[in-house]
């Protein structure tokens, strides 16, 4: 159903209540309003840029692909839940099994998309991925029991990830990438942010894979087998550059058996592996106790294709309760600095 939002007096409270007070529309912005049982793909293939797809409460049962400019896609909370089709959907979202696609092309990357305030669950791909975007918000969204990442984006820039929460999903909560399928140096994020979410019960909460200039900060992290990894590799230029500030990781103890492409994960509080000129500061990060080659409550881990950290600063952190150490430095790059962390041991000594 298709609305203009001047005529919308009765779902004014609604979208109030979702959006918050909100300035004046222009006369050309259009609400399509879906309820249960429709369709959210032919609203969202009707919106226009800067229209708005508002998913009323209930469950949906299909796989959403978003690819036009300015659009945003929001439910009316945690009650707006997305969930796999029944049956073959039809769109390549579904085939690759994730539940909302915002996807731009190899050429042009689709600018300025909103997914908002609605759950997404038990997909075997994604509950939200995004690829070739610019500009993307992902905010208030639940992803939760899908099969590989919870929220995941690759080539694409100046994202805000926030207020989302990712549990039980079968890799990394939330999963930023430059390319998954590719060799390539890492990428510039323009100044991505991933802040404020809540990351539970995944393999990993938080995973930067060969990116440079992005935050990871103000999040809260908390059973999973490790929380924040930020991933380079001998690929040029070097994965770093970023900050992880502020986050919360408290006992990130669950146990994940070895991959092909990782070891045995257990008791990792933030893990910087092929990385250069990060700073980790001002984090929490508690009781992470695991018996994994990456252990520990801050790790500094050469990458498993031989690069060595460098560069990277490690300050003013508190730890406490870790396990084999509060921080621990097996990488034999050069020019890592420790200071002003509050921790009572260390890996070698003299870092605390």
């Amino acid at each position: 159903m298709r609305f203009h939002i001047s005529h919308l007096a009765c779902l004014a409270a609604i979208v109030g209540a979702v959006f918050g007070a909100a300035p004046p529309v222009a006369a050309h912005q259009m609400t399509h309003v879906v309820f249960p049982g429709q369709s959210i793909q032919r609203a969202v293939d009707a919106a226009e840029p800067g229209d708005t797809v508002l998913l009323t409460p209930g469950t949906y049962r299909e796989s959403v692909k978003v690819s036009t400019p300015g659009i945003t896609l929001s439910g009316m909370g945690r009650e707006t839940v997305i969930e796999p089709a029944g049956k073959k959907a039809g769109n390549l979202c579904a085939e690759a099994g994730n539940g909302i696609c915002v996807m731009g092309t190899k050429d042009h990357d689709v600018e300025g998309v909103t997914v908002a305030s609605l759950t997404v669950t038990g997909f075997t791909g994604s509950g939200v991925f995004a690829m070739a975007t610019d500009g993307l918000t992902v905010r208030n969204v639940t992803a939760v029991k899908n099969g590989v990442w919870g929220i995941a984006q690759e080539r694409s820039v100046r994202s805000v990830l926030r207020g989302n929460t990712a549990r039980d999903n079968g890799d990394a909560g939330l999963f930023l990438a430059n390319t998954v399928k590719e060799e390539a140096g890492a990428t510039d994020t323009r100044g991505t942010v991933v802040a404020h979410n809540r990351l539970e019960g995944n393999r990993i909460g938080i995973t930067v894979r060969r990116l440079r200039n992005l935050t990871v900060a103000g999040n809260h992290l908390t059973g999973n087998c490790a929380g924040v990894f930020v991933v380079g590799d001998e690929n040029k230029p070097r994965a770093g550059a970023l900050t992880v500030r502020d986050n919360s990781l408290v006992k990130n103890n669950k146990s994940c058996p070895k991959t092909a492409r990782l070891d045995a994960l257990q008791g990792s509080g933030i893990v910087l592996t092929g990385a250069e000129d990060t700073l980790v500061t001002r984090n929490r990060v508690i009781g992470n106790v695991g018996a994994s080659p990456l252990s520990g409550g801050i790790v500094l881990f050469k990458s498993f294709v031989g690069t060595t950290s460098e560069r990277n600063r490690i300050a003013d952190n508190t730890l406490e309760g870790n396990a084999p150490a509060d921080i621990v430095n097996t990488d034999a790059g050069k020019d890592n600095t420790f200071e002003h962390n509050v921790c009572q041991a260390s890996r070698p000594a003299g870092m605390c």
